[in-house]
């Protein structure tokens, strides 16, 4: 297995990757998996390689991943915007489109949470993504954009490291309106033809699993959608669900 670093500027941001490929000898290009990490809920732990681990363990059964930080998480620069994120992501798939180790005809994007609602909208319209697999995906931004005291959203983030500026957000009514246009249930439909794997825990504690259904509902064919019993919100700390994920993109891809 290889890594090297990604370094990308969006909009005058720094944003900060890893690509893993499965190495020398095999042949390429490689089915490649862009991994989309969710909105973060507390402060960074500089010890959690839980995205790192992940990226290695799908890229031993020989797919090439990348995993990266959106705006305002990580050592990448700026601050949490939903629509900014969409950016990034769009910049990211640019940035594999052109590397000769990526199957262009095999790319797919695997989202957690936040970075599902980002893979959907993004995936609706750039034709480019070939397969999405969404891990506890919402179906909207409810509980973000409906809260009484929207400036208490903002203080959270700040809290927590992901809204860095002091002026920002500028205006927190399109602050939120981004959350509000990024909700998948307004795109999933539009990433068909294409396979879609909609991936839920049974007993996830931030986002029902009402939500699932919901996307399952609205998403065309061809589609499939499994719920891990007993399974909690931080899917990829979850082996079983992992493994499945990892199976279908195997049977997808290679």
């Amino acid at each position: 297995m290889l890594s090297r670093m990604v370094t990308l500027e969006v909009e005058g941001l720094k944003i900060l990757g890893q690509l893993y490929l499965p190495g020398e000898g095999d042949q390429t290009p490689y089915p490649t998996v862009c991994v989309c990490h969710g909105i973060p809920a507390k402060s960074p732990d500089p010890s959690d390689r839980g995205y790192p681990l992940l990226a290695e363990r799908i890229c031993r059964k020989g797919l090439a991943v990348l995993i990266f930080n959106f705006r305002g998480t990580g050592a990448s620069n700026g601050n949490l915007d939903i629509l900014g994120w969409t950016r990034d992501l769009k910049a990211v798939i640019d940035y594999l489109w052109a590397l000769p180790e990526v199957d262009r005809s095999h790319l797919s994007l695997l989202g957690f949470s936040g970075g599902a609602t980002v893979s959907v909208y993004v995936a609706a319209q750039d034709k480019r993504v070939l397969f999405v697999v969404t891990c506890a995906c919402p179906a909207e931004f409810s509980f973000l954009t409906e809260v009484d005291e929207p400036q208490s959203v903002i203080n959270h983030f700040r809290g927590i490291g992901a809204i860095r500026d002091k002026d920002f957000p500028y205006s927190v009514e399109d602050w939120l309106s981004g959350f509000r246009l990024v909700s998948p249930i307004k795109h999933v439909a539009e990433i068909a033809p294409r396979p879609l794997l909609l991936v839920h825990g049974s007993k996830d504690e931030v986002v029902d699993v009402s939500h699932a259904y919901k996307l399952y509902a609205r998403a065309g064919e061809p589609k499939q959608i499994i719920i891990v019993d007993g399974a909690g919100h931080r899917l990829r700390q979850n082996d079983g669900a992992m493994a499945i994920i990892i199976d279908w993109l195997k049977s997808q891809l290679l």
